[in-house]
């Protein structure tokens, strides 16, 4: 199978390149406080016991510490572990820095948040038409202009460029040819895919898939049977024939998250425990965005693997992690508590507005719906 193609490129093979800041949270409190910081394992995020890792730094991830983690079980892992308030507002202005060096070479720029984004460099503004030359100037001049690093991964199509990011960390650069796209994607564990979480990689082994190249080798129709219409899609990806563009401006939907617990929640202040990191999670993605919404969605999936969900739509736009836990309890309890064991559970925020905005109604009058 060829490699994908993008129509506005004259029919030329695509050139993708996803850039993704080291530690970028961890590493800017190190650059600013070297003498507290340079060298030591820190963790940005709250503080134990309802805290909640946003990142941790090179230092500490041989621990086992990571983001999204408890700061509890984070502390136990590293007992030398540093905790670190976060600046989100330092974050935001370096991010805004880094897009700037990014757009130097192509308009074609997606964030995925604060410290990743994908670009299209198959027409490049400037410089050489090359992914590999171009994300090298891209990482030296992040490098030099913020004195922070990043690692970059280059290929024919977003999922492989973002999977190549990821392989040489810190500080690394992966480029993926296109004649070695296949190659590349059939020695990849099943879990590094897109859309397999741990319940469909669980259901992928059970069916013996367990590589990319198991994958390619899967019938389309015994995937579409299994799972659906994601079915194509991994076959999809698996073939190396992910044709999804770089959308500069993406608008998005909704922001949330959800966790698959290995054991069944059973009690209420077990599940509103567990739901803590994912509104940390939710928060922190609504803070990339710079923005806030007006409708909560609470996502529960039983041990029987229905699914249902809890919604309210507000007069008031909400986005910071206590707003979130607050309607999160209300919708757990509303009418009554969860009846069968939860497997999984998920938050999102919809009818989303920019940052500013926002805060502009919030100055006005507003009556919170009862509950």
């Amino acid at each position: 199978m060829s490699a994908p193609r993008d129509p506005s490129s004259d029919d030329r093979p695509r050139r993708i390149v996803h850039v993704d800041m080291d530690a970028f949270y961890a590493q800017v409190e190190q650059r600013d406080f070297p003498e507290q910081y340079a060298g030591e394992p820190i963790a940005v995020g709250g503080t134990p016991p309802r805290g909640v890792v946003q990142t941790a730094s090179y230092e500490a991830r041989p621990y086992g510490v990571h983001s999204a983690q408890s700061a509890v079980e984070a502390d136990r892992k590293c007992p030398d572990l540093i905790f670190v308030s976060p600046r989100m507002e330092v974050y935001q202005e370096e991010s805004r820095a880094i897009r700037k060096i990014l757009h130097r070479y192509t308009d074609r720029v997606e964030p995925l948040s604060l410290d990743e984004a994908y670009l299209d460099v198959t027409t490049p503004k400037q410089g050489p038409p090359s992914g590999t030359l171009l994300a090298r100037r891209i990482r030296r001049e992040i490098h030099e202009e913020t004195g922070l690093t990043a690692s970059a991964g280059v290929g024919p199509s977003k999922f492989v460029a973002k999977v190549a990011s990821d392989r040489d960390k810190p500080d690394g650069l992966t480029v993926v040819p296109p004649a070695e796209q296949r190659a590349f994607i059939a020695d990849l564990p099943i879990e590094a895919f897109h859309g397999v979480g741990p319940v469909t990689a669980e259901a992928m082994h059970d069916l013996g898939i367990e590589t990319g190249a198991d994958l390619q080798a899967t019938d389309e129709r015994t995937l579409r049977h299994h799972f659906g219409a994601r079915g194509p899609h991994f076959k999809t990806l698996a073939m190396g024939a992910d044709t999804r563009p770089v959308q500069p401006n993406r608008e998005r939907k909704s922001v949330g998250a959800e966790r698959t617990f290995e054991t069944n929640l059973e009690a209420p202040d077990a599940m509103l425990d567990r739901l803590c990191p994912i509104a940390e999670r939710v928060a922190e993605r609504l803070q990339d965005a710079g923005q806030r919404g007006r409708t909560v969605t609470l996502k529960i999936k039983d041990h029987r693997h229905s699914v249902s969900s809890r919604q309210q739509t507000l007069d008031r736009t909400v986005g910071t992690v206590d707003e979130l836990l607050r309607w999160a309890d209300r919708l757990l309890h509303r009418p009554h508590p969860p009846p069968e064991p939860v497997r999984l559970l998920g938050l999102s925020v919809s009818s989303l507005v920019e940052r500013e905005q926002a805060d502009t109604q919030l100055a006005l009058p507003f009556t919170t719906p009862a509950v």
